[in-house]
């Protein structure tokens, strides 16, 4: 097999490393060439790969201890060197008021997508809402109907519970061919994070819900009034009032003061900036749930309230426009998620699906989330095709995207998680490809 691990040594693999910083890096008096050892992966990091001035080199003092740094400041930012690491907008929509922009999942690490790279999905732009003006209205099918300030809301008990959130449309460009560049351009519309909030049940419990009260329209404040209709049972359930996420307040392009969080569903059921819960028997057919978020299926027929983000996972390094530095000893890692539940299992195939390995999951584990996974793999400089597949709790199986292509043909948008494939070519670069 060109791409075996067998007799992989991760100890081996890390002393190599180690041997190699040592003859490269800390080689005194060597050409700076020689002392910059070539990264596993390049453009791994996010700032730009540079020969090393040999003047900030040990045993040389580096220029930036014989000086003073910057004084304290207010609010923390990245690194000047990390200015790359931003979300990049996609090019399908004629205005950035109603678009998205995508979270550069090839430089994150862990499962925590930080609050200023989560992606955007916006449909008329980001309201400027004072918190101490705006209002949740609960009415309909309750007994007791109420006008919550924000005030109110933050008097209730919290909760605190990290959770992925994908939008719907996440990976639509790779249905029929390979299109997006990076994991970021095809996998970009999923962030995780921490989000604190009022569990809906409380609400629910203050309201007094019509048992025969089966939906709920749920509204949000923005200029677009997004609005879907949701199952009251998935707000029994799990649902929260979040105001919080990362440890401060939301950001405003992520719904402040207030938004809807439905762990496991559609991006575009969450409402940002919600105003208004209103139950009835029924759903409301709102604008979005029948113009948009159905799927077409190849009989013609469309498909609606597909609400659950089923399992899916994704290499993110290596993955797109990197480059392997040369044969040896390499980490593969991506992440993993469910809508249904927790990830029990990621396979890794390195020869586009013959084989499959086992990943190591990173703890922790949780339902709903993402999760980090990571395999060992030793690089014999030929072809391959790196591919993972992901298994849920429930037992559900990532599918291939011919198998997704077969069920449900060629005309759908939404849903799409089939198993994404990155080629690696002899020279090392990385490339999305169908496989």
């Amino acid at each position: 097999m060109s791409q075996s691990n067998k007799g992989l040594s991760r100890r081996a693999a890390l002393s190599g490393i180690a041997a190699a910083t040592a003859g490269a890096g800390l080689g005194w008096g060597r050409s700076a060439r020689a002392a910059a050892a070539p990264a596993a992966v390049q453009d791994r990091g996010g700032w730009p790969l540079e020969p090393p001035d040999q003047a900030d080199l040990p045993p040389a003092v580096p220029r930036w201890m014989k000086s003073p740094g910057r004084p304290l400041s207010p609010y923390g930012s990245p690194s000047r060197f990390e200015s790359g690491v931003v979300r990049k907008p996609t090019r399908l929509t004629p205005t950035e008021l109603s678009s998205w922009n995508f979270t550069p999942l090839q430089d994150l690490h862990g499962i925590i997508t930080p609050s200023g790279l989560h992606f955007e999905r916006l449909h008329a732009g980001v309201p400027d809402i004072d918190p101490n003006q705006h209002r949740l209205v609960v009415e309909g099918m309750v007994k007791r109907p109420l006008v919550l300030s924000m005030d109110d809301i933050l008097r209730y008990p919290s909760v605190s519970r990290m959770h992925f959130l994908e939008c719907s449309g996440n990976t639509l460009t790779e249905w029929v061919k390979p299109v997006g560049k990076t994991v970021q351009s095809t996998h970009g519309l999923l962030s995780c994070s921490e989000w604190t909030g009022v569990p809906v049940a409380a609400i629910l419990d203050a309201v007094g819900v019509d048992p025969k009260a089966a939906w709920a329209y749920a509204e949000g404040a923005d200029a677009a009034a997004m609005a879907r209709s949701i199952p009251v049972g998935k707000l029994w359930e799990d649902a929260l009032l979040a105001y919080a996420q990362n440890g401060e307040m939301l950001r405003p392009s992520q719904g402040y003061p207030l938004r809807l969080l439905l762990p496991g569903y559609e991006g575009n059921t969450h409402i940002k900036w919600i105003r208004r819960l209103k139950f009835g028997p029924a759903p409301f057919e709102t604008y979005e749930e029948t113009a948009y978020y159905t799927e077409l299926m190849k009989d013609g027929r469309a498909r609606q309230f597909n609400f659950i983000m089923e399992a899916k996972s994704v290499i993110t390094s290596p993955s797109g426009e990197m480059k392997l530095a040369g044969p040896g000893y390499h980490q593969i890692s991506g992440l993993a998620w469910s809508g249904s539940g927790r990830v029990a299992r990621v396979d890794v195939s390195t020869d586009g699906g013959r084989s499959w390995r086992p990943a190591q999951l990173q703890q922790p584990v949780q339902s709903r989330c993402l999760t980090r996974f990571r395999m060992d793999w030793n690089w014999d400089g030929s072809p391959a095709v790196l591919q993972s597949r992901c298994v849920d709790e429930t037992g559900y199986v990532q599918p291939t995207i011919a198998q997704l292509v077969a069920a449900r043909g060629t005309t759908s948008v939404y849903h799409m998680n089939g198993i994404q494939s990155w080629g690696v070519g002899r020279d090392g670069e990385v490339r999305n490809v169908h496989a």
